[in-house]
């Protein structure tokens, strides 16, 4: 760990996130009947510069149980592709 003027470690950790980008994750949730299930498709997202993107739906087949250790390790796959944040 690389300390502060003074001993301080905060104050150089406070600078290093200052450096990162501010980041916005966005995902949606909901259970559905399983054998109800049709289609899934991917939802839209506006940029405030004006461009489009997309966001993949994701979808989860089990029990309670099993969709949350999927979703776990998902979550744990996903932030292992962006290791630089």
């Amino acid at each position: 760990m690389t300390w502060g003027p003074g001993g301080d470690a905060s104050m150089v950790m406070d600078e290093e996130r200052a450096t990162m980008a501010k980041l916005a994750l966005v995902y949606g949730m909901r259970l559905f009947p399983a054998e109800e299930l049709e289609a899934l498709g991917d939802a839209g997202v506006t940029l405030k510069n004006g461009r489009a993107g997309r966001v993949t739906m994701h979808l989860i087949e089990g029990s309670k149980e099993e969709i949350e250790r999927t979703l776990k390790q998902s979550l744990d796959a996903f932030f292992e592709m962006y290791p630089e944040i």
